[in-house]
């Protein structure tokens, strides 16, 4: 066990005090950083066929907040299973970005987060208009035999070791000749490419490029946008990205005086930019579809004359009642989810949009099987939302996304899970033929456990449930890293 030397209980403490709904039960942080191996199932049996690690990224703040705490202002700290041979090893560490060793040295927080003023005094920070702490809390994705952590609102991507969960440094992307990144940027596993956007309050308010397989810069390319805009996904195809202009992003008005206030723009339509994967700025095709949002796009291939693109769509852009209540109230409207499966057509022949809602269950933090990404795919698998104040994962839903039938699973009563990435089975081909993985917590936050399920039979419940030695805070992204992914020396 490597236990930091931080005093948990009187953290615990602290973050209680402030009655913050996100610092604690599911969502209350964890202040060890430890290795638990050769853990044993309780139910069920581990599949023999199942080698890689599971990797789950969240906010897990180290101290207390300067001023009021958003919960994407934590710290990341990933979470990993590693499986190989029927063996589960668990452990967990924190991110160090730069950020995180500028606070461990001032033993302290030193950015203020989402729901304060900025603080331009300090220097350095990032961000879509560099005021937040770049924390790497969001996304977590495999490129390089690397697990790659990235921030939501655009920062540095930071190299993780995948089994041993040591950071191995920023990829400075600004001496590559890029600007940042945003979470959800994409991994291209047939090309091994690393497909990526930022935006910014500044021009170019966004920017495109490709990693190639060795980390090598393959292509940058500024991308024009009417004003400073809040994208959160992007998608791709074997020849094609697409690229997001929602009507949702800061009050321009407000921005001059360091306000950043989030308006809906309904008059706005919803844009799509189809550009080829290493188009110029001007190659870029922009398609107009009904204004809304979406946080997390599935899928996109191309058919024919079409581009087909699945994701989970809000039903409420604005949530109601937002503006009541002070700004915890306000930060736990913003954060409830109502979206629900949806599918856009892009003709590139004619210009012309389709689109429609594909079910009516309340479906969030969408995977499939990565091999499959960028190609045309039949399932998805979605994280059922709970009808709770605070966001939480009461289900598994397997999706036919063809039919828009789906297959459910509820976890027990005061049990909530996590995103469920896609394992393939050893050896198998088929974008259902493996397991989907979650950690599960119980709803005061007090145990987690592992859960497996077979991707074929998701209505049957887990094979095996396997205890943890250390509670998983409810958090955010999640991969798989197969065995192929981690290379011939793990």
């Amino acid at each position: 066990m490597n236990a930091t030397s931080l005093d948990a209980t009187a953290l615990e403490q602290s973050f209680a005090a402030t009655g913050n709904p996100y610092l604690k039960g599911v969502y209350g942080p964890v202040f060890e950083e430890i290795d638990g191996l050769n853990l044993k199932p309780s139910h069920g049996a581990i599949p023999d066929d199942l080698t890689g690690v599971y990797l789950r990224n969240g906010p897990n703040p180290r101290w207390p907040a300067r001023g009021r705490h958003h919960w994407f202002d934590g710290d990341g700290m990933l979470h990993a299973i590693e499986i190989r041979n029927g063996r589960v090893n668990y452990r967990n560490r924190w991110v160090r970005t730069q950020a995180f060793e500028q606070e461990t040295r001032a033993a302290g927080s030193l950015w203020p987060g989402l729901i304060e003023r900025p603080d331009r005094t300090l220097g350095q920070a990032w961000g879509a208009d560099l005021w937040l702490k770049d924390g790497a809390n969001t996304d977590v994705n495999m490129h390089g035999g690397s697990a790659v952590a990235t921030f939501y609102q655009c920062g540095l991507p930071y190299r993780v070791d995948p089994v041993s969960l040591e950071t191995q440094g920023a990829i400075d992307l600004p001496a590559l000749g890029a600007r940042s990144m945003s979470a959800h940027s994409r991994v291209d596993a047939h090309s091994g490419e690393f497909l990526f956007f930022d935006y910014a309050v500044k021009p170019p308010y966004m920017t495109y490029g490709v990693l190639a397989a060795d980390g090598s810069l393959r292509h940058f390319v500024p991308i024009e946008l009417p004003g400073p805009r809040l994208p959160h996904d992007m998608a791709f195809t074997e020849r094609y990205s697409i690229l997001m202009d929602l009507p949702l992003f800061w009050d321009p008005a407000l921005l001059p005086r360091d306000i950043h206030k989030v308006g809906y723009y309904p008059e706005l339509p919803s844009r799509f930019g189809v550009l080829p994967r290493y188009g110029a700025s001007d190659s870029i095709r922009w398609f107009e579809a009904e204004p809304g949002y979406l946080y997390h796009a599935i899928n996109a291939w191309e058919e024919g004359d079409e581009i087909v693109m699945d994701g989970c769509r809000m039903q409420s852009p604005v949530p109601r009642g937002s503006g009541e209540g002070g700004e915890l109230a306000r930060m736990m409207a913003w954060l409830t989810m109502d979206a629900r499966l949806y599918r856009w057509r892009f003709n590139l022949k004619t210009g012309k949009v389709s689109e429609g809602w594909r079910d009516d269950l309340i479906c969030e933090f969408p995977s499939m099987d990565a091999r499959a990404m960028g190609r045309r795919s039949k399932y998805a698998y979605a994280m059922q939302v709970a009808p709770e104040p605070t966001l939480r994962f009461e289900g598994l839903i397997k999706y036919d996304t063809d039919s828009g039938a789906a297959e459910t699973w509820t976890f027990p009563d005061g049990a909530y899970g996590s995103e469920a990435p896609f394992a393939p089975r050893d050896g198998s081909r088929a974008e259902d033929d493996g397991y989907l993985l979650s950690f599960v917590t119980d709803q005061r936050g007090e145990h987690s456990e592992l859960q497996i399920f077979a991707a074929t039979d998701v209505r049957h419940g887990p094979v095996a449930r396997v205890p943890l030695p250390q509670r998983v805070p409810a958090g955010f992204h999640a991969c798989w890293a197969t065995a192929a992914d981690l290379g011939p020396s793990r």
